[in-house]
């Protein structure tokens, strides 16, 4: 395959150019417009950029090629919930959205708790050929907080590559979802697990103790209870993490003070890292409301103030998040309306982030890249993705980022229709994805 007359962007590059693909990599790059080099490439497949968007030639015109968003959180809910989402049904929604690799959490039904019952889900997701899909395997069996799942009978690799690893079952990511392990000393002994097999633990930071139970009991609103769990479960995970020397990802960070206890965090040294969600970027507890408080604008952890917000976009900006993830949790109608926590993320993560972050000029396409590519496939100890460069996996997904869309659930691949974002106007309309070289999506 060819792909010339693109604007080429990754973390370290923006260029204008033509990039070669042989077998699933990316064989070749070749820089500037349309020349005669340009002119007499040929493949079995020749996309030129130029006939891809309708505003014209110029490099500012042309469609941006990007290397494939690596999502570190998601809901996939297969097996057990088909109501809500089933794995090809989510699988089309991340190419929809430029997503070539994503983790899955455990909280399906099983529980996936054992090597084995990821490697299922991973096997299965093979057979698709849509995304490269990871599952995080609990860090308590069942995600009971009793007992250790699996882990503590896993080997650490011995300088095996991570892909082969994971194609035995191997997790590159452990994490109890939503459900933080609350015995402090089972806790510890998954955190030390973790430090033996080299693998980060993502903590989903909703347990807060007495502090919080006090505040229920009081009658205090779910946005008070909530940032008080948000906020001493972090602080818990960090100093828990600090005491077993292991890799502590906190995932969808919301409110100002977790973010300035990660910030804190670094600047001991200690390996951390920590994501965003687009919808904690873009909204607030002021959308909630409209949305409904209870109902389709009720999310774990809860949309927050806009204070918050800038907090996180602050924070996004000076480093100390990591990562852009979707937290994709896609749910039915009825359970939406009666409460179900999350929303489905995928088509609209991109979009979201390049209309609130870039488009005003906070951040440049480099950067989110970075947020969204690169920097997670780092995490996840993953070096062939995230980028754009020779011998590496041609996973890849073309935006014309001066096309606006109004986003519509009805169009949605998920089967999930809890978008906050329905009815919003986004900028930056995905023309397609690349998936070890083949073309997975393309619009229309």
């Amino acid at each position: 395959m060819v792909l010339k007359n693109f604007r080429i962007i990754d973390e370290s590059a923006d260029m204008v150019g033509a990039v070669l693909i042989e077998k699933g990599l990316i064989r070749e790059i070749i820089p500037g417009e349309d020349s005669g080099t340009l002119e007499r490439l040929s493949g079995d497949h020749v996309i030129d950029g130029r006939l891809l968007v309708p505003q014209g030639n110029t490099s500012t015109d042309l469609p941006v090629l990007l290397p494939a968003l690596v999502d570190l959180h998601t809901h996939f809910r297969d097996p057990g919930f088909p109501a809500k989402e089933t794995l090809e049904s989510a699988s089309l929604a991340a190419v929809a959205g430029g997503v070539g690799t994503v983790v899955c959490m455990a909280n399906t039904m099983p529980v996936t708790d054992s090597v084995e019952k990821a490697l299922d889900i991973r096997c299965r997701s093979r057979t698709l050929g849509l995304i490269d899909l990871f599952p995080a395997l609990s860090l308590t069996q069942g995600m009971e907080g009793k007992e250790l799942s699996e882990i503590r009978e896993l080997s650490p690799p011995a300088q095996a590559d991570r892909i082969s690893i994971a194609d035995r079952g191997f997790p590159l990511l452990l994490s109890e979802d939503g459900k933080d392990v609350a015995d402090e000393s089972l806790f510890l002994a998954a955190l030390g697990e973790a430090r033996r097999l080299e693998i980060p633990v993502s903590c989903h930071c909703d347990f807060g103790g007495e502090e919080v139970e006090a505040a229920r009991r009081e009658g205090k609103p779910r946005s008070v209870w909530s940032r008080i769990e948000e906020n001493n479960a972090t602080r818990r995970a960090i100093e828990l993490g600090k005491k077993a020397l292991c890799h502590i990802h906190i995932a969808h960070v919301s409110t100002k003070e977790a973010a300035e206890l990660v910030r804190q965090a670094k600047k001991t040294g200690m390996k951390i890292s920590a994501e965003a969600s687009p919808h904690h970027i873009l909204l607030t507890e002021d959308d909630a409301r409209v949305l409904g408080d209870e109902s389709w604008g009720r999310v774990n952890p809860s949309l927050r103030s806009e204070a918050d917000r800038r907090a996180l976009i602050a924070a996004v900006l000076d480093g100390t998040i990591d990562a852009i993830a979707t937290d994709h949790a896609p749910h039915s109608g009825p359970d939406k309306a009666a409460g179900a926590p999350g929303f489905t993320g995928f088509e609209t993560s991109f979009s979201a982030c390049f209309t609130e972050l870039v488009k005003p000029g906070r951040l440049d396409l480099k950067r989110l890249s970075f947020l969204m590519s690169a920097n997670p496939a780092r995490i996840l100890g993953l070096g062939d993705r995230g980028r754009i460069a020779p011998g590496l996996r041609a996973d890849l997904f073309a935006v014309d980022i001066n096309h606006s869309w109004k986003v519509d659930v009805e169009t949605f691949k998920s089967r999930g229709h809890n978008s906050p974002f329905q009815g919003r106007e986004l900028s930056a309309r995905i023309l397609f994805t690349l998936f070890k070289g083949r073309m997975v999506f393309a619009q229309g």
